[in-house]
């Protein structure tokens, strides 16, 4: 008799197993596993060249925790350069953020949302047009002389060719869609947030000013605020602070996370520092929903994010 029904028993903890295997495939239907990256923590899912009216298509990869099941709901992350976060082994530099390391023990962590992070990848030689802030230009075109936009298309930035605006358009009318149907997800703008380093961090700040009814929190690490390379009477930075200025989310309902290090390319932002505190503190934002933070010794690199990269998920994270 106790055979049997230690049998039974069994039989119904496979059943369940299997039919949690089950749901959590049919949930990842237009995505497929990804084996070739290792990760430490997590399991790594990834649509293929998603067909895109604004955007020329790239991979999109969803990392999930290892307990991600369908009987929650969580926060959505989303992150540029999808393909420097995960697996150092696969990257052009062989460095990686180690996204899935500390989002592995955030998720774990009971004063943080539980969240899955969307990766998109950038494409090499279109990542400066995609990621550049484009309003921040064709708002003020005027203000570009002859001489610097030549010197632009001389370095293969051509600012008649940004695609910003499409690549926000990709994110927020094609790609969410597809994640909030195909995942348990919070759809709302307090569980939507995007993060990036340098012309991802400036991306982020711009998808935060351009769509605040969907984003309620961006990180940008080592902003770019040059917009392009180092450079004399480079009119780029005023013209980028200019839009933001006039395009803030609203305090009451966004956060906002900047830093910067002081080595390498790093070192040219540390004199922006005042100027991007200037325009928030002064409309309404405080340290409760704004950082600005200063990394001594740390340089432009995923080396130096991924050091620091718990401290903004936790700022954009945290239960309140």
């Amino acid at each position: 008799m106790k055979l049997i029904l230690y049998i039974f028993i069994l039989g119904c903890l496979l059943s369940c197993t299997n039919k949690q295997k089950t749901e959590e495939v049919k949930t990842n239907l237009p995505f497929a596993e990804v084996e070739q990256i290792n990760l430490a923590s997590g399991k790594l899912v990834r649509l293929n060249n998603i067909a895109s009216k604004y955007i020329t298509p790239r991979p999109v990869d969803v990392w999930l925790p290892n307990n991600y099941t369908t009987k929650e709901e969580y926060a959505v992350i989303y992150m540029h350069d999808g393909q420097m976060l995960f697996d150092s082994t696969t990257t052009w530099n062989k460095q990686e953020w180690k996204v899935d390391e500390v989002a592995a023990k955030l998720n774990n962590d009971k004063n943080i949302k539980k969240f899955i992070v969307v990766a998109v990848h950038n494409i090499a030689e279109l990542r400066w047009q995609d990621l550049f802030p484009k309003k921040a230009i064709t708002n003020n075109v005027s203000a570009i002389n002859k001489s610097l936009v030549q010197d632009f298309k001389n370095d293969n930035f051509d600012i008649d060719k940004l695609t910003g605006d499409q690549y926000l358009k990709f994110i927020v009318t094609e790609l969410k869609p597809i994640i909030d149907t195909s995942f348990s997800v919070k759809k709302d703008t307090k569980n939507t947030f995007v993060m990036g380093s340098s012309m991802g961090g400036l991306m982020s700040m711009y998808a935060i000013s351009e769509y605040p009814n969907i984003f309620g929190g961006a990180a940008c690490l080592s902003t770019h605020w040059l917009g392009f390379k180092p450079m004399d009477n480079n009119v780029l930075p005023n013209l980028i602070f200019k839009y933001a200025a006039s395009n803030i989310p609203d305090s009451k309902t966004h956060k906002l996370y900047f830093d910067y290090g002081t080595e390498t390319l790093d070192a040219y932002y540390l004199k922006y520092a005042n100027t991007v505190d200037s325009i928030y503190l002064k409309n309404g934002y405080t340290q409760k929903n704004y950082k600005n933070l200063k990394f001594e010794g740390e340089n432009h690199s995923e080396n130096s994010w991924q050091k620091r990269i718990k401290i903004p998920l936790t700022f954009l994270l945290k239960n309140n």
